[in-house]
């Protein structure tokens, strides 16, 4: 064994490595190494702090006080520029612009057919309370006559859950069962004791239509609803008519002159009549004496003849 281990040494020499370098290793050691001149300062202020020692250094005015930078305004606004809205603000901004003007939708109401038939208004799905969110202060529930005989209490929860956040609460109900009588009492009970409002419709696009008309006239005043007074004094009131003339009485239109002179003594001659103390003495006309008849006048003849009366 050791002779076999001489004989191994003596005829495999020593094994050297040679290292090659890489082609970045080469470049960089064929580049000549200069040390810069160039030592930058820490700060801007220590590397030009030479300058307040030199002939053409002037020192700053001083700050204006608060009371004067209140007092004026800044006249050049372009000069300055405002910094630019992130895109998470306007993104926060856009969607709320859009969400004033869309119908609020319950995660509650998914699935429910009434959804297709908002056509005119848009809606998106949010986390609100009521199942229609119409505006900041007003809002809706649905609810489905033959849902509410499977669970009678369900609209009590939903209008207490609403509690006193919304001046306008709607209770949209949907009146799908033939026998109405009771169920409908029920529905107008606990809407009434609870200051909600009660729509009544008999079809889905019928319920779409009141969400969509409810919140196209959000913003709308009152007088659009209200009825058109004619702009003519006559028709105004009563009063205008008693104080009218003759005339004016007779531009009305369908009225003659009979009506209106009618009118006009109505409205002008006193309402107590004069009554006076002699009694009238109705007056007989000629006419009255004549015989009306021939019989009339054989009679008169034949009492001339008993009476010995003669005309």
């Amino acid at each position: 064994m050791e002779e076999g281990e001489e004989q191994n040494r003596t005829t495999n020499p020593k094994k050297v490595v040679i290292q090659i370098p890489s082609y970045q290793e080469v470049m960089q050691s064929s580049q000549p190494k200069s040390q810069s001149l160039f030592k930058p300062s820490q700060t801007f202020s220590q590397a030009f702090s030479f300058i307040k020692n030199s002939e053409f250094y002037t020192p700053p005015p001083p700050p204006p006080s608060s009371s004067t930078s209140q007092s004026v305004p800044v006249s050049d606004d372009a000069s300055v520029p405002s910094p630019s809205p992130s895109p998470a603000v306007a993104s926060s901004s856009l969607q709320n612009g859009q969400s004033r003007n869309a119908i609020l939708v319950s995660h509650r109401q998914k699935g429910n057919p009434l959804l297709k038939h908002i056509r005119n208004v848009r809606w998106a799905f949010a986390d609100v309370v009521c199942d229609y969110l119409l505006g900041q202060n007003s809002c809706a529930l649905y609810l489905s006559l033959r849902y509410h005989l499977l669970h009678p209490d369900y609209l009590y929860y939903r209008i207490r859950e609403l509690q006193k956040n919304y001046k306008l609460r709607i209770v949209l109900c949907h009146v799908d069962v033939e026998d109405v009588v009771k169920p409908l009492l029920e529905v107008t009970k606990t809407a009434l004791l609870h200051d909600c409002t009660l729509l009544c419709a008999w079809s889905l696009e019928e319920c779409g239509r009141y969400l969509e008309t409810i919140k196209m006239y959000e913003n709308k005043p009152a007088d659009l609803i209200q009825g058109q007074m004619d702009t003519d004094y006559l028709s105004r009131s009563l009063s205008n008519i008693m104080d009218a003339s003759m005339e004016d009485l007779a531009r009305c239109p369908g009225i003659g002159e009979r009506k209106v002179k009618r009118l006009y003594d109505t409205f002008h001659e006193p309402f107590k009549r004069v009554v006076s103390s002699h009694p009238v003495v109705p007056e007989t006309s000629p006419k009255d004496n004549e015989p009306s008849s021939v019989n009339e006048v054989t009679d008169v003849e034949k009492e001339g003849e008993d009476g010995q009366l003669w005309y």
